[in-house]
């Protein structure tokens, strides 16, 4: 169980996960264990890995997304995602991140996104289409393996002639 965190209901989006105190930058917001892997990708699904999705247990699925995210995740031990403070958070505050954070693409979203952010993208989308400013503000706090699917994604659209992918 998590300390710190509660479910309750989140302004227009259903339920949400809120503090309980406040956190710090790095602060870990709630572990992520994982419950099972080997599924499919659906909208609760988290990538694990290049190919490789799973499904946390507990409260991560309450999480909401934000184009503008408190939180970001780190990998833990057993391949979860745990959810960190990436600015100071007060108490009674929501916790969000961006669902580009875990998956390369995203096609469980097709509604508008509503976050209701300055710097909302307009929908859901994954990490292949986030743009340049935010992959980069986003350094430290999303899963690894989106990164090195990022730069061989590059390294293919360079080494075929007339691939059109993401640069």
């Amino acid at each position: 169980m998590d300390i710190g965190i509660e479910v309750r209901k989140a302004h227009g989006r259903g339920q949400g996960v809120f503090t309980l105190k406040a956190f710090g930058p790095g602060d870990t917001v709630m572990v992520g264990v994982l419950e099972s892997t080997g599924i499919t990708n659906h909208s609760h699904a988290s990538q694990i890995g290049k190919n490789k999705f799973g499904f946390h247990s507990g409260l991560s699925s309450k999480l909401n997304h934000s184009c503008d995210p408190n939180c970001g995740i780190q990998l833990n031990a057993s391949g979860g995602h745990n959810f960190v403070a990436m600015r100071n958070m007060a108490m009674g505050e929501e916790a969000t991140y961006d669902y580009a954070m875990r998956n390369f693409t995203i096609e469980h979203f097709p509604e508008n996104c509503s976050c209701g952010q300055d710097i909302c993208r307009g929908s859901i989308t994954g990490w292949k289409d986030l743009p340049e400013a935010r992959k980069n503000a986003y350094q430290g706090f999303a899963a690894p393996y989106l990164v090195e699917m990022d730069r061989n994604a590059e390294t293919d659209s360079q080494r075929r002639p007339g691939f059109i992918g993401h640069v």
